[in-house]
């Protein structure tokens, strides 16, 4: 039998295989040169970096047991309200129609929602009797009716009450 692989061949093989050779010591070369550049000029670090991972590993929620954990708890929810109150709601604008226009027109607009539409003068009427305090009291606390329930300050806890107040007066204004 006869070798199948000739002197050529072999010639050729001890060739390509010392190219592949320089091809991976340049390749390392490369690397270390890289690793050696990047030592030497890293990257800018990130200034937030820190708070970062603190809101990543922070907890999600809290265990509260007995009457020290409802004391956490209150206390937790007073923070909560607190800084709410801290961000007013659009700017503060006393502007019913802004206000309206950005929070309560999905809800007073759209029938399928339960909530008396502004145009729906007939459904408004007993609204309107039970008198502007007792809606204003209904719009900032919540209240849950037949039809449905209106969240507490239209489900924006930023909205002042006189927010409130000004957008129920506004509204009052559309459906007399």
């Amino acid at each position: 039998m006869t070798n199948p692989i000739t002197p050529t061949d072999r010639t050729f093989l001890r060739h390509f295989s010392m190219v592949i050779g320089f091809l991976v010591v340049v390749m390392f070369a490369l690397i270390g040169f890289a690793l050696y550049l990047y030592d030497k000029h890293p990257p800018p670090s990130n200034p937030s970096h820190a708070d970062e991972v603190a809101a990543r590993v922070a907890p999600i929620g809290g265990v509260y047991s007995g009457d020290t954990g409802r004391a956490a708890l209150e206390e937790a929810k007073a923070a909560a309200a607190k800084a709410a109150a801290a961000q007013v709601a659009y700017g503060g604008t006393l502007d019913g129609k802004t206000i309206f226009g950005n929070l309560c027109q999905t809800c007073h607009t759209n029938a399928a929602t339960g909530a008396p539409v502004i145009t729906d003068k007939a459904a408004w009427a007993p609204r309107v009797a039970q008198g502007v305090d007792t809606l204003v009291k209904h719009a900032v606390d919540g209240f849950t009716g037949t039809k449905g329930m209106m969240p507490a300050k239209g489900g924006n806890p930023s909205l002042t009450n006189e927010q409130v107040k000004a957008t129920v007066e506004w509204m009052l204004t559309q459906v007399k």
